[in-house]
């Protein structure tokens, strides 16, 4: 069953999708909370989760604490209006990773996280919007959602408040959502959801929105990297100028002819999209792994199952494999095994693992694969909440 209810995927992306909200009443029917309450404030403690606590205080008055959380923090809590939040749950615990198979309408490669959070009554963080697209599902209790406007950069944040809350609102539609109900909202729609009780339980699964200024440095910056230092500015037409400090258009013309040379390069610019949407969530990820053998691999398979790891990220395109912002080159050897490693639609099996590494170079990429901890078996240490 979809969570997209009636609704089929061409209707959703064609009608829906960053462009305007639905709610979707029963997205998971009898849905069974993967996280409880008291789950997620042990997470809170933990100094590689990271975590929040907003307080509301008053109407412009607002406290926002950082994780991580000890026994003190939460005694000394209101009893109601405050909000825990923890970000990128799906890494910590496999059942919230396995919602992320729902979604796999978008590309994977898209996805943010799935934040979880817990208020009590009249818990919020009040009314804003966000720069990405968000299927917020309802978890436990009760929370009512309101949204208003899409906001742009002209509309006005409170002043003096640590978290951004918008200065004005004005609910155009709201709607109480019950444990499975899920509603979806695009980038930019002003919204604002307060816990009914204090069993209250969001998950929010939030996708990858670069902005236009992090592309062009982003982008320039793997430029810096791959292009030659003997690649120069050359002007070989130069004309006298009108005086000696103009700068004439033709030499303008030289400038923007080198950089559409490159923007127009779509191998070079999917190996740049490749690489940042890849890029893990946080940058310590991967860095504690060893090298392992092949043959060391290959007999594990015969005895554990592999998994991706949850903070791992993959995407292909054509001859490219990239993984948690790492490039490979790919041939006949390997393409297929990699196709198979990044399709997250199917969970990987030790079986086919061992039919597509025949060859020494796809053996290898697998051996990298386990090395770098892209991926790990099932007995590894993510599945108790230490993934590194």
């Amino acid at each position: 069953m979809s969570v997209l209810g009636d609704l089929s995927v061409e209707v959703f992306l064609k009608e829906y999708w960053h462009k305007k909200p639905v709610l979707i009443r029963n997205a998971y029917p009898n849905f069974q909370n993967p996280v409880d309450k008291e789950e997620l404030a042990g997470l809170s403690v933990e100094p590689d989760v990271e975590s929040r606590i907003v307080i509301e205080r008053g109407s412009e008055q607002w406290e926002l604490k950082h994780g991580p959380f000890g026994d003190n923090d939460f005694a000394e809590l209101p009893k109601n209006k405050w909000t825990l939040l923890v970000q990128a749950v799906d890494h910590w615990v496999p059942e919230v990773k396995e919602l992320l198979k729902d979604f796999d309408f978008i590309p994977r490669w898209r996805l943010d996280d799935i934040m979880i959070s817990y208020a009590t009554t009249g818990g919020s963080v009040g009314p804003h919007s966000d720069y990405y697209d968000v299927f917020l599902i309802q978890g436990a209790g009760q929370r009512r959602w309101q949204i208003d406007r899409v906001c742009d950069e002209t509309d006005e944040i409170l002043p003096n408040t640590p978290v951004k809350i918008l200065k004005e609102f004005t609910a155009q539609e709201e709607w109480v959502l019950n444990p499975g109900d899920m509603l979806y909202l695009p980038p930019g729609v002003a919204h604002n959801g307060v816990a009914l009780d204090d069993e209250c339980m969001t998950l929010s699964v939030g996708f990858r929105a670069p902005s236009d200024a992090d592309i062009a440095c982003e982008f320039g910056a793997m430029l810096t990297e791959l292009l030659p230092d003997h690649h120069r500015y050359g002007d070989p037409e130069r004309e006298v100028p009108e005086h000696a400090g103009m700068i004439d258009e033709k030499s303008v013309q030289i400038v923007k002819g080198i950089m559409q040379r490159h923007i127009d390069d779509p191998t070079l610019m999917a190996r740049w999209l490749g690489r940042y949407m890849t890029e893990p969530k946080y940058a310590d990820h991967g860095e504690l792994g060893a090298e392992i053998a092949w043959s060391e691999i290959a007999e594990m398979l015969q005895d554990s199952h592999p998994e991706r790891h949850p903070a791992s990220r993959f995407a292909t395109y054509q001859s490219y494999l990239f993984v948690d912002s790492k490039e490979y080159l790919l041939d006949t050897d390997t393409k297929t095994l990699a196709n198979y490693i990044a399709d997250s639609h199917q969970d990987l099996q030790s079986e086919q693992l061992l039919t597509l590494a025949q060859t020494p170079k796809a053996q290898q990429l697998l051996a990298d694969m386990f090395s770098t901890g892209a991926l790990v078996f099932v007995d590894d240490d993510w599945q108790d909440g230490d993934y590194d």
